[in-house]
């Protein structure tokens, strides 16, 4: 399928009925005890619970999990009105690199979503916040920077933030300034709960403000049985963004503009990558996002192959790239081989950068064998990408003349009372 025709997929044929008693709105006490359904590569379906994934999953198998932890990017804010302001943080700006960001002493500046945008003016905001381990209360100003030049208004807009204390760090303002950002179709505010059940077992490095979902299923000892049968697991991170949650609200799919989100993969990993692929070893992920974050690799493999690149952290993955017809005839061991070199040639031990890499029915799915993942919303990119996932052996004739295998899947899943988003049950898709 080309470029083009894949632009014209309708999103409305990504649709379905959803109701509201079928999302789950808390998860369940015991993490790995939810459903999970199977759908094997010959369509066979089954019905299982997740404490059962390690009998599914082959001796060798290289297991990618994202562990980026969710930040209380929810901070309130009054006006001397009374006027309610909600930031919701997004991205650093000043700094730009996350962990710089989060380690910045007094002020910083990111990008955050404005609630009531409308009612903030000029003034700046404060609030007393208490941070454990200091003594004295800590005093937190925001203050809505001016709109750049060339810079469209939105919802969005630059922040700074600053705090009367030296000695602490954003991390620790944001922690005590903000609120956990549960997904906004749970239609609830968030509670002590979701603190540690919106988290991954594995979460560690600070800078999402939507959870891996897939991955709040997994348990220490789950990982355990894991090690014992043989599967490598290794860790990437993608900083889960706002957009995650934003439907496809144009007809065509090549009109909506997908969202950036930022990525690290440690060289170790992509030489895991690189070995398990050279051993035909298959290779699965925990969740879209780390979907997203490994089948990004080999592009960027290509673009450290075509282009200048002086600085290899500042590469960017655009929406479209991957389904370019100039980089189909490279395989993609040399694609991934060329960015492991690029990265030890310039000393670096890690991938910094950024994709917005769209996964449609049509997309060439190079390194993911197999991924768990949850029930997704109707009309949104991640149906697109299981969907893809699914369909990735048939051909568009095939594809053309039948129904497509995420609504049968679906389908079985909601009359066999599953729960759904992201606090629902699994899929173990081989």
């Amino acid at each position: 399928m080309n470029l083009e025709k894949i632009k014209e997929i309708h999103i409305e044929n990504f649709d379905y009925p959803l109701p509201d008693e079928k999302i789950a709105l808390h998860p369940l006490a015991q993490r790995d005890a939810c459903k999970m359904i199977v759908h094997h590569p010959d369509g066979k379906i089954e019905h299982k619970i997740f404490s059962s994934l390690p009998e599914y999953i082959a001796p060798g198998t290289l297991l990618l999990c994202n562990e980026t932890k969710v930040i209380n990017a929810r901070m309130e804010f009054f006006r001397q009105s009374g006027a309610r302001i909600e930031v919701f943080v997004l991205e650093p700006v000043d700094p730009s690199d996350y962990v710089l960001s989060f380690a910045a002493r007094n002020e910083c500046v990111w990008t955050c979503m404005i609630g009531n945008l409308k009612k903030w003016k000029e003034e700046e905001l404060t609030k007393t916040i208490h941070i454990p381990g200091v003594e004295e209360p800590v005093r937190l100003t925001v203050r809505l920077l001016p709109l750049e030049e060339g810079e469209m208004p939105s919802a969005s807009r630059r922040v700074k933030f600053s705090w009367d204390n030296p000695d602490v760090t954003f991390a620790s303002v944001v922690e005590a300034a903000g609120n956990i950002p549960i997904p906004p179709y749970l239609n609830r505010s968030s509670e002590e709960s979701d603190l540690q059940d919106y988290q991954t077992v594995y979460s560690r490095v600070e800078g999402s403000v939507a959870a891996p979902t897939a991955g709040l299923h997994f348990t220490p000892e789950l990982f355990s049985r894991l090690a014992e049968k043989g599967v490598e697991v290794r860790k990437v991170t993608l900083h889960v963004g706002a957009g995650t949650f934003q439907p496809v609200k144009s007809e065509n799919i090549g009109d909506h503009p997908m969202h950036t989100e930022t990525i690290h993969v440690d060289l170790p990993v992509i030489e895991a990558i690189i070995r398990a692929m050279e051993e035909g070893r298959n290779i699965m992920a925990v969740g879209t996002t780390s979907v997203r974050t490994i089948e990004s690799l080999p592009y960027f493999g290509w673009l450290a192959m075509t282009h200048d690149v002086s600085d290899v952290n500042a590469m960017h993955l655009p929406q479209w790239l991957a389904y370019s017809e100039d980089i189909a005839a490279y395989d993609t061991l040399t694609l991934l081989r060329k960015l492991r070199d690029e990265l030890k040639a310039k000393g670096l031990e890690a991938l910094s950068a950024s994709t917005s890499i769209m996964i449609a029915p049509g997309f060439r799915w190079r390194i993911i064998g197999g991924m768990v993942t949850n029930f997704h919303q109707p009309q949104s990119t991640l149906l697109l990408l299981v969907s893809s996932f699914l369909d990735r052996q048939k051909s568009e004739e095939e594809i053309a003349a039948g129904e497509p295998e995420w609504r049968r899947l679906y389908d079985e899943a909601l009359a066999n009372g599953y729960r759904f988003l992201s606090y629902g049950d699994a899929c173990l898709l081989k």
